[in-house]
């Protein structure tokens, strides 16, 4: 059984950073991509950042381009989302999500395992 647990989020300043966790199990990953996705007005889920997981090739959403970090550890079969210089408009839940694709990692129909989710909330 798959599974994508999420952590790390919380109450943070604005200019301040947090660290996301997303804790993969239930299969090999290795020919997948993984993504993390926040809901926005008028969407259900808008992409924020992906990655490949056996190349380590990585792309972001332009709102939080050199400000997020995508990285993974394969030892730890683990997934990181390192946000700096957080904005209030960066408050949401975050869901870490897993799946086969070629150039459309942004289009979250692309993605067949999502987690639960994590808060991450960025006062003004």
């Amino acid at each position: 059984q798959v599974q994508l647990v999420e952590s790390g989020g919380g109450l943070v300043q604005a200019g301040g950073s947090l660290r996301l966790s997303c804790a993969a199990s239930g299969r090999t990953f290795s020919s997948y991509g993984m993504g993390w996705f926040r809901p926005a007005p008028g969407k259900e889920r808008e992409f924020v950042a992906a990655i490949r997981w056996s190349r380590g090739n990585t792309y972001y959403a332009d709102s939080v381009k050199g400000r997020f970090t995508i990285s993974r550890d394969n030892a730890k079969n683990t997934v990181y989302l390192q946000m700096n210089s957080l904005k209030p408009e960066d408050t949401a839940v975050y869901y870490c999500a897993a799946g086969i694709w070629n150039w459309d990692f942004n289009s979250d129909s692309r993605y067949d395992y999502w987690g639960r989710g994590t808060q991450v909330t960025v006062s003004s």
